[in-house]
């Protein structure tokens, strides 16, 4: 299996590395080869984690930094100012340009092979001048059309970071290292630039991709994309992660999301339903089965609450929270609530303890669990109260739906007094809280356990392999003529329609 990642696995410090990490030790039958790349000097200081016997290798390269010495390209410069000007008008024209920059970024990729490497051409005047007639054709989108030299710069810069893949050594070498074309599976971490490695491999060699996010690739550029850009700059930056997201959703075999949020935003890129399927993130239930196995403390005497709520939230409480404990503690003064997320500094209402992180000691002195910011992704808080055995009351974002499954209270957005009273509904009526609590571990056990995350990851390997088996005939794609570039297209091209890719 090739697992392909970007800042992430190996890396210790890694975005996804403890998910990566188990699933490669779960699936020990497997044998792994990871093809990662590297977004920072000190992501690589950070050194790896202790790697498990069923990784072969790791094959790494950076994303940051000048490129490695790669020649520019002198024979095939007429073919390069083709293809990346094929590349460059699919970022600034009208419309659906998805066919154009399939066919620059492979033309690109197959440039690459047959010279050595792209780097230099991608930062070169031939660049430039293709992308400036991009920008300035008749029709091109109004935020690329006042792009500046320096804007052109900045793009073909960043351009050449995010196809640095393209110039890699990692699709078969004359030294007889296969590198992907050796592999029966690319598993994406990401639909980044961590999959191309697989685009390449599908269309070099046939390869199948399985795609895997929990958090959307595409979604967090939009978000959270490099500071102090233009607006030609990240107009054409957006057009290509939009572009590449779209080409790498409809190529793979399967593309898995962790909730419902996350398909949607593949749906709307370009993602085929039917190859869609959803597989939650995995949580350590042996962290908080003492807890959850036990029983919720016994109420007061006269039925009331005998302990906090807690409170768990992803960043800063806002002020609307303060507001619903305040109007629960006016209906119920024995309430206590716990609140985590807060800077070790900040001031606290009345009658409000701070927890620096909530663990299975916090959720035992726990009535109910409050979730109020479960984030953007998977709400992995709502997913621990639940193990615990817990009932919880979480605000309608998200996936919280989803997660809870009925098991928890679910209430509007922003709505203290809705909050408030869901509260004072289950410490007021314990018994229903603790129906409540063991039907959500219940529901826990069964679906998002570590466990339960490995098996259907390894379900998905098998079917993949069983429905597209890949042939390695050869020791390399450079021995002989029956592993020639062309023989290697058209084995990918005759691959069954099943799992091959779209155009």
């Amino acid at each position: 299996m090739g697992l392909l990642t970007e800042g992430g696995y190996p890396y210790a410090a890694g975005e996804g590395g403890e998910w990566c990490d188990r699933l490669v030790r779960g699936l020990a039958r497997h044998e792994f080869e990871v093809y990662a790349l590297s977004r920072s000097a000190r992501q690589e200081e950070g050194g790896w984690y202790a790697l498990p016997g069923n990784v072969r290798r790791i094959r790494a390269a950076p994303l940051w930094g000048a490129p490695a010495g790669t020649a520019p390209v002198r024979r095939e410069r007429r073919r390069f100012t083709h293809h990346f000007g094929d590349l460059a008008a699919a970022l600034t024209a009208p419309g659906d340009q998805a066919y154009r920059f399939a066919e620059g970024l492979y033309g690109l990729a197959d440039l690459a092979r047959d010279e050595g490497g792209l780097a230099s051409a991608l930062r070169s005047e031939a660049a430039l001048r293709a992308l400036e007639a991009a920008c300035r054709a008749p029709g091109a989108h109004p935020g690329a059309y006042g792009a500046r030299v320096a804007d052109l710069l900045v793009v073909s810069g960043l351009l050449e970071r995010a196809l640095r893949p393209l110039s890699l050594d990692w699709y078969g070498s004359p030294d007889g290292d296969l590198g992907l074309a050796g592999v029966d599976l690319c598993h994406a971490a990401s639909a980044g630039p961590a999959a191309l490695p697989g685009l390449l491999a599908h269309r070099f060699f046939g390869t199948p991709l399985l795609v895997t996010e929990y958090t959307v690739r595409l979604r967090e550029h939009y978000l959270a994309g490099p500071a102090g850009l233009s607006l030609s700059v990240r107009t054409l930056l957006s057009a290509f992660h939009r572009l590449l997201a779209g080409e790498i959703y409809g190529r793979a075999a399967l593309v898995t999301a962790g909730d419902a949020q996350v398909r949607r935003w593949q749906e709307r890129c370009g993602a085929d339903p039917a190859r869609l399927r959803t597989v939650p993130p995995g949580v350590d239930a042996g962290l908080y089965e003492a807890v959850g196995e036990a029983c919720p403390r016994a109420a007061g005497g006269d039925g009331g609450p005998a302990g906090p709520v807690v409170l768990l939230a992803g960043g800063p409480p806002e002020p609307w929270l303060w507001e619903a404990f305040t109007v629960l503690r006016m209906a119920e003064p024995r309430v206590r609530p716990a609140v985590t997320g807060t800077a070790p500094d900040a001031p606290l209402p009345e009658g409000v303890t701070r927890v620096t992180a909530c663990g299975p000691d916090d959720y035992a002195a726990a009535d109910a669990v409050v979730v109020c910011a479960p984030g953007d992704g998977f709400p992995v808080p709502l997913a621990e109260a639940m193990f615990c055995g817990r009932a919880t009351v979480a605000p309608d974002t998200t996936a919280v739906r989803e997660v809870l499954g009925g098991t928890g209270l679910v209430v509007p957005p922003r709505d203290p007094h809705a909050l408030a009273e869901a509260c004072l509904a289950l410490l007021r009526d314990p018994e229903r809280a603790r129906r409540l609590g063991a039907a959500a571990r219940a529901r826990a056990l069964e679906l998002f356990t570590v466990e339960q995350n490995i098996a259907s990851f390894g379900a998905l390997y098998l079917e993949l392999l069983s429905r597209a088996p890949v042939r390695h005939d050869l020791a390399s794609p450079f021995d002989g003529p029956a592993r020639s570039r062309a023989a290697l297209d058209a084995s990918a091209a005759s691959a069954p329609p099943s799992w091959a890719g779209r155009r």
